[in-house]
């Protein structure tokens, strides 16, 4: 029995470790979902409430009544899918010339992308501050689609880079044997295999943009290019907190995420896998 308890102890050690992390992930958004169906009244009453003593629907309907959120939503989707297909596109294309090619200076290259990941995303909004306001761009949703896609492709594109490496560049010789000249080799062969790298770099710079809220707030004021986090933002006024219909906009700014990992979810397991293995 004794034998029994110890082989089983680190096994049931884990699974509570888990159990607990996993808790501890999933309340902030139990709890964001349980607000957004209180009353104002109950949510500022002074006993806590674990669940709504009645259901209502009133703090969804005060966030599109009384704020631009669908405006919001329309604009993060833009500004997020824009800027993920650019991450997408240029990754691709430097990630391949990386893998594939030698070069002078190709170490050099490596190491001023991995060293934009050791910087401040503070530092650089000085800098794009007086260039946006230079070229005219402040407030509008083209600087937010430049400053995720400058800020999302060197890591994407490394990434990528480590996805063409796990793709036998034998494939690509035979594909050219019989006929294909390199980009249509790329295109049918090599990213047909590479799909699930590619989807997770896309998600990862998709959601990388919806959830950024510092740069929305430096670079927009207006509230017609204003994106989900920065409407989410202005429900903290100055002697008051909105907290229910900020929480009713927190629940429908995680449907799109949602959705898309619920689409995509088998390729994001192959695609974080597939770059730890050689083969």
């Amino acid at each position: 029995m004794q034998a029994t308890i110890k082989r089983r102890l680190p096994g049931l050690t884990r699974f509570f470790v888990l159990l607990l992390f996993l808790l501890g992930t999933l309340l902030p958004f139990y709890w964001m979902f349980v607000t957004a169906l209180k009353s104002r009244l109950e949510i500022y009453g002074a006993k806590l409430t674990f669940w709504p003593k009645q259901l209502t629907w009133d703090n969804y309907a005060t966030t599109f009544q009384t704020s631009n959120f669908p405006k919001y939503f329309g604009n993060s989707l833009i500004v997020s899918l824009t800027s993920g297909l650019l991450v997408l596109a240029v990754s691709i294309l430097g990630g391949y010339a990386l893998a594939r090619y030698r070069f002078r200076g190709k170490g050099f290259v490596l190491l001023m992308f991995l060293s934009t990941q050791m910087v401040p995303i503070m530092v650089m909004l000085v800098p794009l501050f007086i260039v946006f306001g230079r070229f005219e761009l402040l407030d509008t949703l083209t600087a937010l689609i430049i400053t995720y896609t400058a800020i999302n492709i060197p890591f994407c594109l490394i990434t990528i880079s480590g996805f063409f490496q796990q793709v036998p560049v034998a494939l690509e010789e035979a594909a050219m044997i019989d006929g294909c000249g390199r980009l249509s080799t790329v295109a049918r062969i090599i990213l047909p295999i590479m799909l699930p790298g590619i989807v997770a770099t896309f998600v990862f710079a998709f959601t990388a943009a919806w959830n950024d809220l510092f740069f929305g707030v430096m670079f927009t004021t207006s509230e017609s290019v204003k994106t989900v986090p920065v409407g989410l933002n202005s429900f903290v006024q100055k002697f008051d907190i909105n907290w229910g219909e900020m929480s009713a906009g927190g629940v429908l700014s995680l449907i799109p995420v949602a959705i898309l990992f619920a689409f995509v979810q088998r390729f994001m397991v192959a695609g974080l896998s597939q770059g730890a293995v050689k083969g």
